[in-house]
């Protein structure tokens, strides 16, 4: 069943059409990690305002401790708190649950959770919008970036978002050349983002501690970022440009995406060339 929640009450229309960045996740708490770029920036703006979607119902979490015992409705009701929680400290303009199954989004043939997603972008027009990479290693989040750029890919021209980026969550982007890696800096209220991972208790509870590696990687990617110069960033996420295959529909999207793994490949053959006699 599908769910709209807005953190300070005024009407869905009024609240979608402020939408200036908006992302599209498989999980509850997938948004926290992968785009809070966009929610700092848009944190206690008045010109600026983050809407979330979370496509699937989080049935299928692991559970332990306090929530064991817990069935799958049990869980999908705590996961849906969690995350209104969540859009609430994060002041979010609008939080959606489509509440759909992992299976759903996996079904190639299914059009429903498109339909859904064309809806939601063209009530809320985002300039910016942020999807799971497509080198992602968890199945259901690339087929959820695969739902979303379909949908993006029936909107009109003049409906399009001017970019639409791909985020890490189950796997680093690190390895993506540096003039291709999209540099989405995290340093902006490191309380916020601390508050963000935590809410999601029934998954750090249940054996995942989201929190703790979602802030590492921050951490992690913005020393290593350069080799060669002091810091530019406290903590930073990557995103690979996806827009390309958005706006241009006859562009392949398996070719885009194997694209970015040649060139690495190429850079990786070039540089220990460089150094062999």
């Amino acid at each position: 069943m599908k769910t709209l929640f807005i953190p300070d009450g005024i009407a869905e229309e009024q609240a979608l059409k402020r939408t200036t960045h908006l992302c599209v996740a498989a999980h509850q708490d997938d948004i926290e990690f992968m785009a809070y770029s966009p929610i700092a920036e848009c944190f206690g703006r008045k010109d600026k305002w983050f809407c979330g979607v979370v496509v699937t119902d989080g049935a299928g979490s692991p559970r332990n401790g306090l929530y064991a015992d817990y069935t799958d409705e049990q869980m999908k009701a705590v996961r849906i708190e969690e995350q209104k929680k969540a859009a609430m400290l994060g002041e979010y303009g609008a939080q959606f649950m489509l509440g759909h199954s992992s299976k759903q989004v996996k079904d190639k043939s299914g059009k429903e959770i498109v339909k859904d997603l064309v809806e939601i972008f063209k009530a809320a027009k985002p300039k910016y919008v942020y999807l799971h990479n497509l080198a992602d290693k968890h199945e259901t989040h690339v087929a959820t970036a695969l739902k979303a750029i379909q949908a993006l890919r029936e909107l009109n021209t003049d409906e399009l978002p001017e970019k639409v980026y791909g985020c890490e969550v189950w796997r680093n982007l690190d390895w993506l050349n540096d003039d291709e890696k999209v540099y989405l800096d995290c340093s902006a209220h490191p309380n916020l983002s601390r508050a963000l991972s935590s809410v999601f208790d029934s998954q750090i509870i249940g054996g995942k501690r989201y929190d703790l590696a979602a802030e590492g990687r921050r951490f992690a990617n913005a020393t290593f970022s350069e080799s060669h110069a002091c810091d530019t960033y406290s903590m930073l996420n990557y995103a690979m440009d996806l827009t390309p295959i958005v706006k241009d529909k006859t562009l392949d999207i398996v070719d885009h995406v194997a694209g970015y793994i040649k060139r690495f490949e190429s850079n990786v053959k070039n540089t220990i060339q460089n150094y062999i006699e």
